[in-house]
C-alpha cells in the first residue's frame, strides 16, 4: 500500500488501525471535509426546519432585518 505523507496509522497490539493521525498543516482542507460529513451523517435523522421558518424566528427576535 502507497504511504501518504502526513498520514500515519495507529494500530493496537495486533497490528490492527484503529485511529489516524492526519498532519493538519498538509491536510487541513481534507480535514475539515472530513469532519463535515460526520457531521452531516451524525445530524441526519434531526428534525428539519425550513428557511423561511428560520427566517420568521430570526426577524422575531430582532435578529435579522426585513
Amino acid at each position: 500500500m502507497a504511504r501518504m505523507q502526513g498520514i500515519r496509522y495507529v494500530t493496537d497490539e495486533r497490528g490492527e488501525r484503529v485511529a489516524v493521525q492526519i498532519d493538519l498543516k498538509k491536510h487541513g482542507e481534507i480535514w475539515e471535509d472530513f469532519f463535515d460529513i460526520l457531521t452531516a451523517k451524525r445530524r441526519r435523522n434531526e428534525p428539519r426546519e425550513s428557511l423561511a421558518s428560520v427566517k420568521a424566528k430570526l426577524k422575531k427576535n430582532g435578529k435579522l432585518n426585513g
